[in-house]
């Protein structure tokens, strides 16, 4: 097989393991309702189940990253699909309040090393004029997972109870680490070597380097608006509508991430197009995902008919997901390819301990303000984002500095 063709069955079989990833992390949220029911939960208990996950994914993400960076980049990958889905199988058979939380907390520690590790790994294989597509669609796993995690959560919720998903997901994920081992040999054979510097020195290497901070408070920002989403769009649509748990969760769901994948594919096409001819085109083409974004989140926050929520929807995770296919390229035009990894790591550290601050700020602020002020106050900062996006220039030694570090 020759390596073109190789690099784009790399993204089919890790978009598998981004289905997973999400789908297993997202599904909990579509339940909310059956889990009060059954141990008696406030809305701050519910909010810091999304926030357990979020800020252990986030605190360990750096040294995930950097392991990645250091050890290689198929090893992590492996060892966090094969821990991660051991745990989604543990949370079904969760009997107290605690053991949820232990369990989110573990299910953060182990999917914290899958993203950063996946998207360097593409990067690796994926050049200049295929490397925000092939991003991009691998992106497209992980709104699949949180579509089904929504309407499949929500529908068995219903039929079976809310224990059922997570026995199902976590042996889907066992069976599923056997087929990717053999499939992921050709890129462990691949790699030369790892970064030679400790975790203190890469950090330090990717705090000089310009434009890297901006661009993490840009993905923090968004951060924030997605963990709002992931976490009260299911509850918000369930009151405010009064829907059932499915389509609630289909709702909150399935219009955001067909539209992200849509995103996703304009995004990373124009990027690629527009980021061969300017050195800033990607960085373009992103901005012009979350000005599209932003204006449509505000909306979602003060619909009064479905089909005014529905386009609103739309519009937002269209706009998500051109900004989603160029996360990773941007970064590739900041760091080289041994920081790669540990950079993405530090994106979601930032971005994970806003988003679970949102996520429990929301779960707090419900009552008097409303889940629909959260979600507009989440949409002025995507517009700060934007502004901020715009300053940044790339660093035109990072993309000379390719190596593997599969």
């Amino acid at each position: 097989m020759s390596q073109a063709r190789y690099a784009w069955l790399l993204v089919g079989l890790l978009w598998v393991v981004a289905f997973l990833n999400y789908i297993d992390r997202q599904v909990i949220f579509s339940l909310f309702p059956l889990l009060d029911k059954e141990f008696h939960l406030s809305g701050a208990e519910l909010g810091f189940l999304s926030t357990a996950f979020v800020w252990v994914y986030g605190l360990v993400s750096p040294f995930c990253g950097y392991m990645a960076d250091r050890f290689g980049r198929v090893r992590v990958i492996l060892l966090s699909l094969l821990i991660w889905s051991l745990v989604t199988w543990a949370t079904g058979h969760a009997r107290s309040y605690g053991e949820l939380i232990a369990a989110r907390a573990m299910m953060g520690l182990s999917e914290a090393f899958y993203l950063p590790a996946a998207l360097a790994l593409i990067a690796d294989h994926h050049g200049e004029r295929t490397r925000s597509l092939a991003t991009g669609l691998h992106q497209s796993g992980l709104y699949t997972g949180i579509v089904l995690g929504g309407v499949g959560g929500g529908w068995l919720g219903d039929n079976y109870g809310w224990r059922s998903p997570f026995t199902l997901l976590g042996a889907a994920g066992v069976a599923y680490f056997a087929l990717l081992a053999w499939g992921l040999r050709r890129s462990a054979r691949a790699a030369t070597h790892g970064s030679a510097l400790r975790l203190a020195g890469s950090l330090r290497k990717l705090s000089g380097l310009h434009g890297f901070w901006r661009v993490t408070l840009v993905f923090s920002a968004v951060g924030l608006a997605n963990w709002l989403v992931y976490t009260w769009l299911p509850l918000y649509l369930y009151e405010r509508f009064r829907l059932t748990l499915t389509s609630a969760g289909f709702s909150a769901t399935f219009y955001i991430q067909a539209a992200s994948f849509a995103g996703i594919v304009v995004g990373g096409l124009a990027a690629d197009y527009w980021g061969s001819r300017h050195p800033k085109g990607r960085i373009w083409v992103q901005t012009a995902g979350l000005a599209a974004a932003a204006p449509f989140l505000f909306l979602i926050g003060v619909a009064n008919s479905m089909a005014f929520l529905t386009g609103a929807l739309l519009v937002f995770g269209l706009g998500r997901g051109i900004y989603d296919s160029n996360a990773m390229p941007v970064l590739c035009q900041i760091a080289p390819a041994e920081l790669r990894s540990t950079g993405y790591g530090v994106f979601n550290l930032v971005s994970c301990i806003v988003g679970g601050i949102a996520a429990a700020a929301a779960g707090y602020l419900k009552a008097a303000i409303g889940l629909g002020a959260a979600f507009q106050i989440a949409a002025g900062v995507l517009v700060a984002a934007a502004i901020t996006l715009l300053a940044v220039r790339p660093n035109p030694e990072a993309e000379s500095r390719e190596g593997s570090f599969a």
